[in-house]
């Protein structure tokens, strides 16, 4: 197995105008991929704005390996069709989770991130340090599809046989 360096939790919050592929809403579901691995949210029915709330956890090995969500309308009998997708970077997140930020009071932004041609985020990014932790809000606008975003946050989890910085 590769080093691993620690988990990052990814929160799917919630889906905001996603495409209609059924005949007036969706189904959605979101899959989160990173290298080989593979994760998934619940199915949400008839609902092209869904609130997941769902926490899903990756393994972290390699810092520059940029992580893709994949916005799907599950279908009973035939394939479930692609709703869009959105690929983002977390080491700007890793570089924020690697400063030293004790004694900064809670809710301090470490740093901004905006959009532009080459991320997928619909709105600023920033990376706060809240109540001991580094978070940060992403809002994903979708590629390959008419409409919809997703937004979620990241939260780094340290692993303790892994003091090693990134």
């Amino acid at each position: 197995m590769e080093n691993l360096i620690g988990l990052l939790r990814i929160r799917v919050k919630r889906g905001v105008n996603l495409a209609v592929r059924d005949v007036r809403s969706s189904d959605p579901y979101v899959v989160v991929r990173m290298g080989r691995q593979r994760l998934k949210t619940r199915v949400i029915k008839k609902d092209v704005n869904p609130e997941w709330n769902e926490d899903l956890t990756l393994s972290v090995t390699d810092p520059s390996r940029p992580i893709t969500i994949t916005v799907y309308d599950h279908d009973t009998f035939s394939k479930d069709d692609k709703m869009g997708e959105a690929e983002f970077e977390i080491r700007p997140f890793i570089e924020a989770v690697n400063m030293r930020l004790d004694g900064l009071p809670s809710g301090t932004v470490v740093r901004r991130l905006y959009p532009g041609r080459q991320n997928c985020l619909a709105d600023e990014s920033c990376i706060t340090y809240s109540e001991g932790k580094v978070v940060q809000d992403l809002v994903l606008r979708l590629r390959n599809v008419e409409c919809g975003e997703v937004e979620i946050q990241l939260e780094w989890i340290r692993v303790p046989s892994t003091s090693r910085s990134i």
